[in-house]
């Protein structure tokens, strides 16, 4: 039977019928075919490449500037995040690296004085601010706050939930969004929010992580870069650090090269090559994901004690309407939220769930789940649970869940539920 988002995509730009995306993450990327030669040529280790005369146009002089390895990866991200219209794609060393990357190094389009939103101005003018999702990945109003308020740049921040980052934008250079949000799971119009930017001078950065390019492009709803943690789902096997950027915009691109190879953030050509590797599985792995999340969340839904469930996917959700407009059906991706009484059922469910790992990425092929608040920086209650589903059987999944849940809630026995 075949999957419903495996259904082909609008025809090229040539008229021809375009691949469905089951087709294109086995192809993404790839060289022409070589008589006896690999179909994904491995990884290029190299810190310097034979350079003869003149080097204006070499493709590759030094590893800190470009890699074989990075350039078959980088031609397929951009490929799965835009399929429709030409794009660029430059990774990084992880998800971090390429969100510091856009949020110090973009600006905002010209002003009327000639002068743009990033910069500073003759006048000692501060660059102009960047709205952030006062609940996104805790590293960005956290961490990265801190660090761009130090080199002059003002931060506002709202929720993501309603479109608030809207009411934020006079004079800003870039809004940064996340949807669905992490670890919440709110969600928001992509489109409005990017419409509201623009006409306000404002460029537009999504974090893409959790939907993956399969799940939701932003590109395609506006937005002028989409970014992403390609540690999480879009590698899925937990052993990859690895981030992007993708824009249609050549000249932020290039900005976004300068700044990873002033930076040094580069990635290495072994990571580059196990994420190209992994894309070709990406439509099959986050497929049995969504399916499991959204079971894992029906589940929940139904257990006496386990309150606030959150996935968008799930019809009684609030983000659901509005997800199903911007996101591909059925493609909502691996994340749960849910909150247990307090901190000691949660960390008796964590304990208990033989088939989830206590682990706190997401997006992997096995099953992980978190006490978010352990870490501080999220405003959550103590029994807040971050679940992501792997690629385990569905019954077998669910059917852990319900007895770790018992156990954590009082009302079954510890028994045989010892991890191991």
């Amino acid at each position: 039977m075949t999957h419903p988002d495996d259904t082909p995509n609008a025809p090229d730009a040539t008229g021809a019928p375009a691949p469905a995306d089951g087709t294109r993450v086995v192809r993404a990327g790839l060289p022409a075919p070589e008589p006896y030669e690999p179909a994904l040529p491995g990884p290029v280790f190299a810190a310097h490449y034979h350079l003869p005369g003149d080097v204006t146009d070499a493709p590759y002089d030094y590893g800190r500037d470009a890699n074989p390895t990075w350039t078959r990866l980088e031609a397929a991200l951009a490929e799965l995040e835009s399929p429709g219209a030409p794009a660029e794609a430059v990774a990084f060393a992880s998800g971090m690296a390429a969100i510091t990357a856009v949020l110090m190094a973009v600006p905002g389009p010209p002003r009327p004085d000639g002068h743009q939103p990033g910069e500073h101005r003759p006048d000692g003018s501060r660059p102009g601010p960047v709205v952030l999702p006062s609940d996104g990945y805790n590293l960005v109003p956290g961490g990265l706050r801190g660090l761009l308020e130090e080199h002059g740049t003002e931060v506002r921040t709202a929720p993501t939930a309603g479109g608030a980052q809207a009411e934020l934008l006079d004079g800003a250079r870039l809004l940064w969004l996340e949807s669905p949000s992490n670890p919440g799971l709110d969600v928001c119009d992509i489109r409005r929010l990017a419409d509201a930017a623009h006409a306000a001078g404002a460029l537009v950065a999504v974090d893409n992580t959790l939907p993956t390019p399969l799940g939701q492009r932003p590109l395609e709803l506006g937005a002028d870069l989409s970014v992403a943690s390609g540690t999480k789902a879009l590698t899925g096997h937990g052993d990859v650090l690895l981030g992007y950027a993708v824009t249609r915009d050549p000249a932020l691109a290039r900005r976004l090269r300068t700044w990873r190879k002033t930076a040094g953030a580069i990635p290495g050509p072994m990571e580059a090559w196990l994420a190209h590797r992994s894309l070709a599985t990406l439509e099959l792995r986050t497929a049995r994901q969504a399916a499991n999340a959204l079971a894992v969340a029906e589940a929940l839904r139904a257990t006496p004690g386990v309150a606030d469930v959150r996935h968008p996917g799930l019809p009684s959700d609030p983000a659901h309407a509005l997800a199903t407009r911007q996101m591909r059906a059925g493609r909502y991706g691996c994340v749960v939220a849910f909150t247990l009484p307090d901190r000691a059922a949660a960390e008796r469910f964590l304990g208990a769930a033989r088939l989830v790992d206590e682990a706190t990425s997401f997006g992997g092929v096995r099953s992980t789940a978190e006490r978010r608040g352990r870490w501080g920086g999220d405003a959550v209650p103590e029994g807040f649970v971050r679940f992501s589903a792997g690629v385990e059987d569905t019954a077998d999944l669910v059917a852990d869940l319900h007895e770790a849940l018992a156990y954590a809630l009082g009302r079954g026995s510890n028994g045989s539920r010892k991890k191991g």
